[in-house]
């Protein structure tokens, strides 16, 4: 399983990329928002950073828009993916992005019809929400096993993301569910990176050295 960065965040997206594990970045408007800085200038200066698929997320609610928005944004750099809403607006919009041969990310999919939709319309990501599933008393990870069953059994080629990651075993249970991919918060990435017993072994073998060089 693949891991993105879900932020627009110019600073966490250089410090994760740092380490080596980020294949791609997922922004929404809301992320964008938080930044205070212009579109299309953050998804940009993103591109320069990370050498994979970024996805960039449309505002308009009908297709046209949709796809006009699609165009100029799929114009910045080869490795923009458009993230389109789920609604029927949406899935006409997919389709002609997929006519044009531009790849989209239909994003709040909330079931698995809803991702079932999206693959046929020709999208080339589906974004199953999980946190907010759980949030309502869902199984959100029961979503993507659902999805990853339905897609295998037809040989759908769209990728499943697992969205709305709230906490490292959100991760673990996706890559154990059949998603291609899982995109994380800056937090959990670094949360991932961590364990009590790892933090205990350092501290043992630099106090082992101490003793050896005689400065404990």
């Amino acid at each position: 399983m693949l891991l993105f960065l879900d932020t627009a965040n110019v600073d966490e997206i250089r410090a994760a990329n740092s380490l080596g594990v980020i294949s791609g970045v997922t922004t929404n408007p809301s992320l964008i928002a938080k930044e205070g800085r212009d579109f299309a200038e953050v998804v940009k200066e993103i591109t320069s950073i990370v050498d994979g698929p970024i996805s960039a997320e449309v505002i308009s609610l009908d297709a046209e828009g949709m796809l006009k928005e699609a165009e100029e944004l799929a114009a910045i750099h080869p490795n923009i993916v458009i993230k389109i809403p789920m609604t029927a607006e949406g899935l006409k919009a997919t389709k002609a992005c997929a006519q044009r041969g531009i790849k989209t990310n239909v994003t709040l999919i909330f079931s698995a019809n809803q991702a079932l939709l999206a693959a046929r319309a020709g999208a080339t990501y589906v974004s199953p929400f999980v946190g907010r599933l759980d949030d309502i008393g869902h199984d959100g990870i029961g979503l993507i096993f659902e999805v990853a069953e339905i897609f295998a059994n037809y040989d759908i080629d769209t990728k499943i993301i697992s969205a709305s990651i709230r906490h490292p075993l959100h991760v673990l249970q996706s890559a154990k569910a059949g998603a291609h991919i899982a995109t994380v918060p800056y937090k959990v990435l670094l949360q991932m990176t961590k364990h009590p017993l790892t933090d205990k072994g350092i501290e043992a073998f630099l106090a082992d050295w101490a003793k050896l060089t005689g400065q404990a």
